[in-house]
């Protein structure tokens, strides 16, 4: 305890001096309730004690024990409920942690299923690119072939109707009917020559 400082005990002292003085003015005066040389006073005075005491104890014994055992239960009962908390704080914890590995899991496979997705799709692409690549190449062979076996049909049938020409136009220029290997010939090396020209 801190000692009380001179002033603060000066006034506590006047404040006892001046309560006791009016009492033991009126004990003088004969106060019938200070008059202990009276009995009843005295006997007053020893069960006021007896009470008090017998409450005290009664209250050191029985109820107080009481309210310890209620506030005791109190406070276990807030302990449980922290550790309870507590507890349950570390469950939702541990579960918010498995649901975040999980949620990171599902994503990584998602991705890994787009990612196989694409794959495959750019692999038929490709292999339907090349499919209709090689279905063009052999269109565009056949094509040629066609037109290469035309062009040689007309270049055979120009030769025809050339010489057929050559031989009518000199037959008539020359009014004698020529010689037909001669003018093949000719008709030959002509188309021959623009050919290569």
């Amino acid at each position: 305890m801190t000692r009380m400082k001179r002033p603060v005990a000066v006034t506590v002292a006047v404040a006892l001096v001046a309560a006791v003085t009016p009492t033991l003015a009126f004990a003088a005066e004969g106060m019938p309730q200070l008059n202990f040389a009276n009995p009843l006073t005295t006997s007053q005075a020893v069960w006021l004690l007896v009470i008090f005491g017998g409450l005290y104890m009664l209250l050191k014994d029985w109820g107080l024990p009481q309210v310890a055992a209620v506030v005791d239960a109190r406070n276990a009962s807030i302990l449980a409920d922290l550790e309870a908390a507590k507890q349950a704080k570390a469950a939702g914890d541990a579960a918010v942690a498995e649901l975040t590995a999980l949620t990171r899991q599902a994503q990584a496979e998602a991705q890994g299923q787009v990612n196989d997705a694409v794959t495959r799709a750019r692999q038929e692409a490709a292999a339907q690119a090349a499919e209709a690549n090689a279905r063009l190449e052999r269109q565009l062979a056949e094509a040629e072939k066609q037109i290469h076996a035309a062009r040689t049909a007309a270049m055979g049938a120009l030769r025809d109707v050339a010489d057929e020409t050559c031989h009518l136009i000199l037959g008539r220029l020359l009014g004698d009917t020529p010689d037909r290997a001669v003018t093949t010939t000719a008709v030959g090396q002509a188309i021959a020559a623009r050919s290569q020209g």
